[in-house]
């Protein structure tokens, strides 16, 4: 189907059921323009006197039906519905300002690009002080490959742990890791940990939500966001939208171990709020004090990407100026690692050739012939998104400017994409229909592309769909970053969209890791993958990250170049 068709396909997608809803605290409606209903204590006494007429003859007679048509008279012949539309407001233009990465390459986003750029990889083999339930959940994981974010005063032997340089700090984000099974860790936290800011102490922090704070920490230094500064955004107009994919599973294990010992009365208070997917987004909102929009998305390995989207859509729409949004994760645990096993998703070194299952750095291989499947990670990434017009007012120099957001359903399987891509192909159409970009003109795409056999297939299909000669020409190059961080499952879309950010910011793209022996059915001849090394100086104008899910979820973001402003 053509573009332009597309759009108008693009314009019935929407990221969430509330933002179709008008926010009528931000306007006041003239009572002449409301028929039937001229002012609330008119409006109240009317309800209270149909409440309780209602009431006194319910005993004498059954209820009405409910009412279907159009333009419905009550029984004085007052219209009930409205005349007038709901306020429509002009799109506003978003951009990116700040950006926070928490990954297994390190935290801290200029170092973590830096180590993208030059090869590096945070894929590593875990051991039992990795996982929350230590040796003997160790003992039973199927496969002990992951991406582990680094920790300060963690294993020194880390590919990324430079003298704690760029490391995660747990004890300052989430009041110390809680490891053990029921261990009695769970106690209530120190007054102390308790009055530590912007954290809330102890036990009441999961990891993905620390990670998640400190990389909205990151990205709202990198924004130079100053509440205390004159003209600073009201904070009801500051948002935060983080989604997650998983929780925090290694709570769950907690609380069946107890049930099965007989001492579920000893389940932590936190249980709840530690495994929900939303206490990233509640905790980064108290933290800075954010009472406007607050958002979380639980889309599977696309809720990061989902959560961006629909930041910039309410952004753009005017409910908000200024969002944190991205996404958080951190399934490093053996039940996790058991259920992705099961599900045959995950990278089994003992099924590769001996020269590569000797390294796990080399076992997850997006697009490569020799592919079997992608490696765990954990991780965060959030972006700072706000109008140009705050951006300009606070005299911020953005990244880069959100341009457009698609989705689309797969509807085809509860893990496998259908092998045409075309779930895929749809959100990248409607992305780019939505951005008003024509493909030929996005410089580089980072690919959803974990490493399994038939998710790269069906992504390289839906490429070639879409992107045609400026694929196999190598006008528009693709790569896939999780050779480098792993899957970061519901924060991989935040991290990736950072990625396809700063290549438009430093020009460069950062590199598929293992693409040794391409395969002929992913990367077509003439296709340019960024195959190893990283493409400098390429200098896209437009940037696309893709982000695919469980339940056949699709998410596709496009980022540009800032619009230039004229004096």
């Amino acid at each position: 189907m053509a573009l332009g068709a597309r759009a108008t396909s693009a314009s019935r997608v929407v990221g969430d059921a509330a933002r179709a809803v008008a926010d009528h605290s931000s306007f006041i409606l003239a009572p002449s323009r409301c028929r039937g209903c001229t002012d609330a204590g008119h409006a109240s006494r009317r309800f209270a006197s149909s409440t309780a007429s209602s009431s006194s003859s319910s005993s004498s007679s059954s209820s009405s039906p409910p009412r279907r048509g159009w333009g419905d008279d009550d029984d004085r012949g007052t219209a009930l519905g409205f005349d007038h539309p709901p306020p429509v407001r002009a799109p506003r233009r978003v951009v990116v300002t700040g950006i926070g990465l928490a990954t297994p390459l390190g935290v801290g986003t200029s170092l973590v690009w830096e180590r993208l750029l030059a090869g590096r990889s945070g894929i590593r083999e875990l051991t039992p002080d990795d996982i929350p339930e230590g040796e003997r959940g160790y003992e039973q994981m199927p496969i002990r490959i992951g991406a582990r974010v680094p920790r300060v005063g963690g294993r020194r032997d880390e590919p990324n742990a430079d003298a704690d340089a760029g490391a995660f700090d747990a004890t300052r984000w989430c009041g110390g890791d809680v490891f053990g099974v029921a261990s009695a860790s769970h106690s209530s936290p120190s007054r102390t940990d308790a009055a530590r800011p912007a954290v809330g102490g102890g036990p009441r922090i999961a990891p993905f939500t620390g990670l998640a704070l400190a990389a909205a920490h990151e990205a709202l230094q990198d924004a130079r966001w100053d509440p205390s500064a004159t003209g600073a955004t009201r904070p009801d107009r500051c948002g935060v939208f983080i989604g997650a994919g998983m929780g925090h599973v290694p709570d769950l294990t907690n609380a069946g171990a107890l049930l099965e010992r007989g001492k579920l009365r000893r389940v932590s208070p936190f249980f709840v709020p530690r495994i929900l997917c939303n206490m990233a987004a509640g905790h980064v909102s108290m933290a800075h004090g954010f009472t406007g929009m607050n958002h979380a998305v639980a889309t599977a390995c696309a809720s990061g990407a989902h959560a961006i989207g629909d930041a910039y859509r309410a952004v753009a729409r005017g409910d908000v100026d200024l969002v944190l949004a991205g996404g958080a994760e951190s399934a490093i645990d053996a039940v996790s690692f058991a259920g992705f096993a099961r599900a045959r998703a995950l990278a089994d070194p003992a099924k590769f050739p001996p020269n590569l299952a000797v390294d796990p750095a080399a076992v997850c291989r997006p697009f490569d012939a020799r592919r079997g499947g992608f490696v765990m990670g954990e991780g965060s990434g959030v972006l700072v998104l706000e109008s140009l017009e705050s951006a300009i007012a606070r005299g911020v120099a953005p990244y880069a400017e959100v341009r457009g957001y698609g989705c689309a359903a797969d509807a085809h399987h509860i893990t496998q994409p259908p092998r045409d891509g075309d779930g895929a192909a749809l959100a990248m159409l409607n992305a780019l229909a939505d951005g008003g970009i024509e493909p030929g003109c996005v410089g580089y795409v980072n690919a959803h592309a974990t490493g399994t056999t038939t998710g790269d297939a069906a992504e390289a299909k839906a490429l070639s769909r879409v992107f045609g000669k400026a694929l196999a020409t190598g006008t528009t190059r693709v790569s896939s970053t999780k050779g480098a961080t792993g899957h970061l499952l519901g924060a991989a879309g935040a991290v990736e969209a950072a990625f396809a950010v700063l290549s438009i910011a430093s020009g460069d793209c950062p590199p598929t890791l293992n693409l040794d022996d391409p395969c002929g059915e992913c990367v077509p001849d003439g296709a340019d993958f960024v195959a190893r090394v990283a493409a400098r100086g390429a200098r896209p104008r437009a940037a696309m990250s893709n982000s695919f899910g469980f339940g056949g979820t699709n998410a596709s973001l496009v980022f540009a170049a800032p619009p230039r402003l004229r004096g």
